[in-house]
């Protein structure tokens, strides 16, 4: 059983500080409003001020592919459209240091699952929250939160244009 997070649909749009809270209320990753209006960045910062992870869009070459870094700014992950693909797993993520997670399910209604070697590791759903606008992430124990967090921004990004 992992750890769930409320996450504000389309937030590279939004401009506003907004603060990601777990199942519980609490407050555990902000994302800076300033760097949004600059609309190529997304920054997540832990409750000290730190940032945990970057997605920088306009390291965008094409529209089927967004950048991730860790908190040290290296490339942790690229969330990439596939070439040949069934119809629901259009995406997957490429990560630096080897290997890749695979995205199954339905992306436009925010409902998948993330798989790394065929164990979930995460999984993005509508239907825990009643936010309006949101949807939550659900992070297994182990599993790299802030990364996850920025794979389903990246796939609510990638989604929102391409599909």
């Amino acid at each position: 059983m992992g750890r769930k997070f409320v996450v504000k649909e389309r937030l590279f749009a939004i401009g506003d500080d907004y603060w990601v809270e777990d199942e519980h209320g609490e407050k555990c990753f902000l994302v800076d409003g300033k760097v949004l209006r600059l609309r190529d960045t997304f920054e997540l910062q832990d409750t000290a001020g730190n940032t945990v992870a970057t997605i920088r869009e306009k390291v965008l070459t094409v529209r089927d592919a967004m950048k991730i870094e860790n908190a040290d700014g290296d490339l942790a992950a690229t969330v990439r459209k596939k070439l040949f693909t069934p119809f629901h797993d259009k995406y997957h993520v490429e990560l630096e240091n080897g290997g890749e997670w695979e995205i199954h399910g339905d992306l436009i209604d925010k409902e998948y699952t993330v798989k790394n070697d065929g164990h979930r590791i995460g999984e993005v759903s509508r239907k825990w929250f009643s936010v309006r606008d949101a949807y939550g992430v659900e992070v297994e124990d182990g599993a790299d939160v802030p990364l996850m967090i920025a794979v389903a921004v990246c796939l609510d990004r990638l989604v929102e244009h391409n599909d």
